[in-house]
């Protein structure tokens, strides 16, 4: 019965995963439903056999999905930053790379790129418009925008890397505990 739910677990993170990719919160999903079985499982082991999951497992799969969303988070105001932006600019990646991501997962329907390309977009335009409010010049607003969304890129794929090393590291330990 163990491998039923081992399996299933894996089969529904790789779901959770899925959801990581267009700027929902999959690896939290993912840690949130190892978390579960854990502790569902926790009370079922026989004499002598080890838990499904141990809690330095999910100590390791809390703190990468941890750093992960610090990671993002942190990507579009560094890029945003190291571009020239100013502090309003980078508060301006970080808002519109939020709004940006989820207008475009609806206005643009095409699964992944919409909202991929809404956050890279809006975090470029909410750092170029804060940055031409505060009277920058159009020249560096725009070299400010172009780090905020290259940033934003580079926060997502560390996002989905870090998915997908939670992914393996649940389905490693569901197997072999």
């Amino acid at each position: 019965m163990t491998y039923l739910w081992a399996s299933l677990l894996v089969v529904l993170n790789l779901v959770w995963l899925a959801t990581a990719v267009v700027g929902l919160p999959g690896n939290w999903l993912m840690v949130a439903s190892t978390a579960l079985v854990a502790w569902w499982q926790w009370g079922d082991q026989q004499a002598g056999q080890g838990h499904m999951f141990s809690l330095v497992t999910l100590g390791v799969l809390v703190a990468l999905a941890a750093l992960a969303e610090a990671a993002e988070f942190a990507t579009g105001l560094v890029g945003a930053r190291k571009a020239g932006a100013s502090g309003r600019g980078a508060l301006g990646a970080l808002v519109g790379g939020m709004i940006g991501g989820v207008v475009a997962t609806f206005a643009i329907p095409v699964p992944v790129l919409g909202s991929l390309i809404g956050a890279c977009a809006g975090a470029a335009l909410g750092a170029c418009g804060l940055e031409l409010a505060g009277g920058r010049r159009l020249s560096a607003s725009t070299r400010s925008a172009v780090g905020a969304g290259v940033g934003t890129l580079a926060g997502r794929a560390i996002k989905l890397a870090a998915g997908v090393v939670i992914w393996l590291v649940a389905a490693i330990a569901a197997f072999w505990p």
